[in-house]
């Protein structure tokens, strides 16, 4: 069984400094990766998590576990490895969708869907410390985001159509661009947001083009020959551009 997460810390002006650091690795991460397991899962997870070579360049700075039909034992022995990965190298792990493994394992971030538990129903539940993330498909959705105080950061897309989300269609860069007019990234007190869906070496100059400057992938890198390097170029990226 895993172990109960630590209390939480001491509040200073109202708020944790568990909570603080955790708000301030947010606020400065580019790079967001949802994985299922794979094979060799712990040499996986250090290798984009820290790529070697890199030349000091960060890889993944958020990294979430998503495989849909996991048993409860299954998905915590998996996010205990990943929880493990993320302290080593200082990224924050996300749990997706379930509010109980999130408040058992102590992760960084419950990250919800439209349809999954409410952002103000998984802070009651989790407290305080917890990010708290949610997936945005359209403007209306956006802007209840954007002034939900439950609602520590949001996804915008998907910009292109995904298999991780069969049947559901791209919106395309005009929902990125909604995001940038309300939520222009690194602004101080702007809400971060990443750009969600389809995204790849190819299409990221597009997302970049319309002002993004935070990306979720998934098989970008868990379908490259090199994860590890394909982490570290996307990273690059990224951050290049300001």
């Amino acid at each position: 069984m895993p172990s109960p997460p630590s209390p939480p810390s001491e509040p200073v002006d109202g708020v944790s400094a568990a909570r603080a650091a955790r708000l301030a690795r947010l606020a400065d991460a580019r790079l967001y990766l949802c994985t299922p397991r794979q094979p060799g899962f712990d040499a996986f997870l250090d290798g984009v998590l820290a790529p070697p070579g890199a030349g000091g360049v960060a890889g993944v700075d958020l990294i979430q576990l998503r495989e849909k039909g996991l048993e409860w034992r299954e998905e915590a022995a998996a996010l205990e490895r990943m929880l493990a990965a993320g302290r080593r190298h200082g990224a924050l792990v996300s749990g997706n969708d379930r509010a109980d493994l999130a408040s058992v394992l102590g992760v960084d971030i419950l990250h919800v869907g439209q349809d999954d538990i409410p952002p103000a129903v998984a802070r009651r539940l989790l407290g305080p410390d917890v990010i708290i993330g949610l997936s945005t498909h359209d403007e209306r959705q956006l802007e209840a985001a954007l002034v939900d105080p439950d609602v520590d950061y949001f996804c915008v897309g998907p910009v292109w159509p995904t298999p991780t989300k069969e049947g559901r269609p791209g919106v395309g860069l005009r929902l990125v661009a909604a995001a940038v007019a309300v939520a222009a990234p690194f602004v101080p007190g702007a809400k971060p947001w990443f750009a969600i869906g389809g995204i790849d070496e190819e299409r990221l100059d597009a997302i970049l083009d319309a002002g993004a400057r935070r990306a979720v992938v998934v098989r970008a890198i868990t379908g490259a020959s090199d994860p590890a390097a394909a982490s570290a170029s996307l990273a690059a990226r990224l951050r290049a551009a300001g």
